[in-house]
C-alpha cells in the first residue's frame, strides 16, 4: 500500500520525493520521524486531516457547501452539508426569509466556498431558482419521478428530506429536471386557462341536455348550442315548459365563457405570431393552431432531445420494457411526460385520418389501417402518434417544413405497382383460358378417350 506523507510538524513542511511521494522520510529526517504524521488517505481527503500548511488555503478555496432544501408554500427547510456534518434551518418564503438565507450563503462565498443548492420541482421552484441564481448560487432542480428515495421514504419529514437531498447532491447523484423557458411557461398557462374554460362550457351544456331530457323534449344536435341563434331557440322552447328561469343563467354563462375563450385565443395568436416552430408545425396536414401551440409549449427547445426516440419517450408514447436474463417483456406506454403533448400528437393523427384523400398513399397511414384490423383503433392511433413524434423531431431539428413526398415509400410504391401489374396479367391469362373454343374442347376429350400415348415421367426413388 502506498503511504502519503501528509504533514511534517518539523518546520511545518510537507516532505516528498521529486519523482513520487516517498514511502520513507529522508535520512536527515530520521531523528524527527516521531513528529511526522502518515496517512493512507488519498490527496482528495487531505483537507480533513490538516488545516495548516502550504496546501491549506488551496483546499479551503475549493471547498463545496451542499444545501438540500425541502421547499413548501409558506416555508423551506434547509440542510447544510459541509465537512461531513449536517446543519438544519427553517426560513419563511418571504422577502425577509430569502434575505436571511442569502445573507448566510454570502458568508460562505466570502470565505471562498462554492455554494450549490438542490430543490424539488414544485409550484414555486421557478421563483426560488431565480432568487438563488441572482445571488450566484447554482440550483439543481430534482426530477422527483426518478428520486423515489424521497417520495417513498417511510420517514417523511422536512429535515429528513432535506438531508437526503443534500447527501445525494454532495455525491452528484441527483436526477435533474430542466425548467422550460419563460415564454413557454406563459404559453402553457394560457393553454391551461383555455382548457379550463372549455371544460366549464361542456359541463353547462351537459346540464342543458339533461334538462331537455327530463322535460321529455327531443334532444338537440350537439352543434346547436355552439351558436347564439341555436341557444336562443332552445331557451324559447324551455320557456314554454316554464323552465326558462332555470336555464337562463346557464345560457348567459356559456355566452360569456365563449367570449373569454376567444380573448385567450387572440392572446395566444399574438404571442405566437412570429414563432418559427409554430409555422413549421402548421405545415402538417390536419394540424391546427391549438395543436401547434400545444406542441410548441411543451417541447420548448428541441435541441435538448438528442434523438427522436428521446423525444417520443419524453411524450410518454413508448412502451415499458422489462428485460431480465432471457425474458423480455414490452408493456403499455409509459405515459410519462406532459399529457398535453401526448394528446396534441394524437389529435394530429386524428386530423390525418379525416384527410384520407391526401393521406391514403402515405406509408404511415397504410400501416395504421393494417394495424387497425389486427389490434384495434386505440393502439393503432398511439403507434401512429409515436411515428408522428419522430417526424416532428426531424422537422424541428432540421428547421424544415413538412414534406408530403417523404411520406410515400418510393421503393414500396414501385414494388406495389409491379405486383398489381402482374396480378392484372394473371387475371387476363386465366380469363383467356376459360374462353377456349368448343371444338378445341371436344378434340381434347377425344384424345383422352382414344388413349393417345402421353409422355410420362418416371418417379425416381
Amino acid at each position: 500500500m502506498m503511504y502519503y506523507l501528509v504533514e511534517g510538524i518539523d518546520k511545518g513542511r510537507l516532505w516528498f520525493d521529486s519523482r513520487a511521494w516517498s514511502t520513507r522520510p529522508p535520512q536527515r529526517m530520521k531523528s524527527h520521524s516521531r513528529n511526522i504524521q502518515w496517512s493512507t488517505r488519498p490527496n482528495r481527503r487531505m483537507e480533513q486531516i490538516y488545516r495548516t500548511g502550504p496546501f491549506a488555503e488551496t483546499k479551503r478555496e475549493g471547498k463545496m457547501v451542499n444545501i438540500g432544501i425541502d421547499l413548501h408554500k409558506t416555508q423551506f427547510t434547509i440542510c447544510v452539508r459541509s465537512g461531513g456534518g449536517n446543519k438544519f434551518g427553517t426560513y419563511p418564503t418571504t422577502d425577509e426569509g430569502y434575505a436571511a438565507f442569502l445573507k448566510k450563503t454570502s458568508e460562505w462565498q466570502k470565505d471562498g466556498e462554492e455554494v450549490r443548492v438542490g430543490v424539488e420541482s414544485t409550484g414555486n421552484t421557478r421563483y426560488f431558482k431565480g432568487r438563488m441564481e441572482a445571488a450566484g448560487i447554482g440550483v439543481t432542480v430534482i426530477n422527483t419521478n426518478k428520486l423515489k428515495v424521497v417520495t417513498e421514504s417511510v420517514k417523511k419529514t422536512d429535515k429528513h428530506d432535506a438531508a437526503t437531498i443534500a447527501e445525494f447532491l454532495e455525491k452528484d447523484m441527483l436526477p435533474e429536471s430542466q425548467l422550460c423557458s419563460h415564454e413557454s411557461e406563459q404559453l402553457r398557462r394560457l393553454l391551461k386557462v383555455r382548457t379550463t374554460l372549455i371544460k366549464t362550457i361542456v359541463v353547462m351544456k351537459n346540464q342543458i341536455h339533461a334538462l331537455l331530457t327530463a322535460e321529455g323534449m327531443a334532444d338537440v344536435k350537439p352543434g346547436t348550442l355552439q351558436s347564439k341563434k341555436g341557444r336562443q331557440r332552445v331557451l324559447n322552447a324551455l320557456n314554454q315548459c316554464k323552465n326558462g328561469l332555470v336555464a337562463q343563467p346557464l345560457f348567459e354563462m356559456i355566452g360569456q365563457l365563449d367570449e373569454n375563450v376567444k380573448t385567450v385565443e387572440r392572446q395566444l395568436r399574438d404571442l405566437m405570431a412570429d414563432d418559427r416552430m409554430v409555422a413549421l408545425l402548421m405545415t402538417i396536414p390536419g394540424c391546427g393552431e391549438i395543436c401547434a401551440w400545444t406542441i410548441r409549449a411543451y417541447t420548448d427547445d428541441i435541441q435538448r432531445f438528442i434523438s427522436p426516440k428521446k423525444y417520443a419517450s419524453y411524450a410518454g408514447l413508448v412502451p415499458w420494457v422489462k428485460n431480465s436474463n432471457e425474458t423480455e417483456h414490452h408493456g403499455r406506454i409509459t405515459k410519462r411526460g406532459p399529457k398535453e403533448l401526448r394528446t396534441a400528437l394524437v389529435q394530429v393523427v386524428m386530423g390525418l385520418r379525416r384527410m384520407k384523400a391526401k393521406t391514403f398513399s402515405w406509408r404511415m397511414m397504410q400501416r395504421y389501417e393494417a394495424m387497425k384490423t389486427a389490434k384495434g383503433s386505440g393502439k393503432s392511433i398511439i403507434a401512429t402518434a409515436r411515428k408522428m413524434a419522430v417526424v416532428i423531431w426531424h422537422m424541428l431539428s432540421k428547421n424544415v417544413e413538412f414534406d408530403i413526398g417523404l411520406m410515400v415509400d418510393r421503393k414500396l410504391e414501385k414494388k406495389s405497382e409491379a405486383m398489381n401489374k402482374a396480378a392484372r396479367l394473371t387475371d387476363q391469362t386465366i380469363a383467356g383460358k376459360q374462353e377456349k373454343p368448343a371444338a378445341k374442347k371436344a378434340e381434347t376429350k377425344i384424345i383422352q378417350k382414344t388413349g393417345v400415348a402421353r409422355k410420362t415421367k418416371k418417379k425416381v426413388g
